[in-house]
Order: structure tokens, then C-alpha cells, then sequence
């Protein structure tokens, strides 16, 4: 099944926090395409926060939404996110934005589509880039 995740990340070495992200998409996930970097300023959140380098990756596997969840979420802690403001500065983002085959789901740890992804042009554009790849 393919999947659009958002990336983004604003603390460190952005791009090669992103690029370890992506080396990590192994064992059943397969990057399919990934949009350019953007850079955005943070939206949300407290003030002061540096700019988000953000893209989009389209990547297809067998695993489940919330399995694909976990992963993602794993990924983001080794390579030293922390959740401690909502909203706030972080290593790496990785978000479940959608599923090829327009899964919805509300449930309490996950929903698909994203609910805020009609309201983010800094994941509207890149995903714009790689929707052509989605199918």
C-alpha cells in the first residue's frame, strides 16, 4: 500500500537528520518518491523557533497504518525527537499524511487523512511535487 508522509525537521542538521530518516526506511517500507526540500517558518508553536525544512516522501508497503505509525515514531526517537512541547522545535517530524487507497481513520492514536493537511501549505506544496507518484 503507498502512503504519503510529511518530513520536516528545525533543530540540528536538519538535512542530515532527514537523510538518516531516510536511511532508516528499511525492512518493508520502499521509498517510491520524495519531493525537494522547503524551508518554512514554523507554524504553531512557541516564538523564536528557526525555520522547518520540510518534503514529502510517497513510500509503499504491506505494513498497516498504525505499524507504519510506530515505525515512523521509532525512527523519530533514535534520532533524538522528544516530545515535550506541543508543537515545539524537534530533530525530526515524520507524519502520517495518507493513504493511496483514501483510508480514513479516526482512532484515538491515529487519523488518516491528516487532520490538518488541508490547513499546511508547507505539506500541500511538496506533496503537490509527488502526488503524480501516489497512485
Amino acid at each position: 500500500m503507498r502512503y504519503a508522509i510529511g518530513v520536516g525537521a528545525n533543530r540540528g542538521d536538519r538535512q542530515a537528520t532527514i537523510a538518516a530518516a531516510r536511511a532508516q526506511l528499511i525492512d518493508g517500507i520502499t521509498l517510491i518518491a520524495s519531493s525537494t526540500s522547503h524551508e518554512t517558518v514554523p507554524v504553531g508553536g512557541p516564538l523564536g523557533q528557526d525555520c522547518y525544512l520540510n518534503a514529502v516522501w510517497i513510500i509503499d508497503t504491506q505494513l498497516g497504518p498504525h505499524q507504519l505509525l510506530h515505525r515512523l515514531q521509532t525512527i523519530e526517537t533514535a534520532l533524538g525527537r522528544t516530545r515535550t512541547v506541543k508543537w515545539g522545535p524537534r530533530t525530526l517530524d515524520l507524519d502520517l499524511l495518507l493513504r493511496a487507497d483514501g483510508l480514513r481513520i479516526a482512532s484515538g492514536v491515529l487519523t488518516l487523512p491528516h487532520p490538518r493537511l488541508h490547513e499546511r501549505p508547507f505539506v500541500l506544496q511538496p506533496l503537490a511535487e509527488v502526488l503524480a507518484h501516489l497512485r
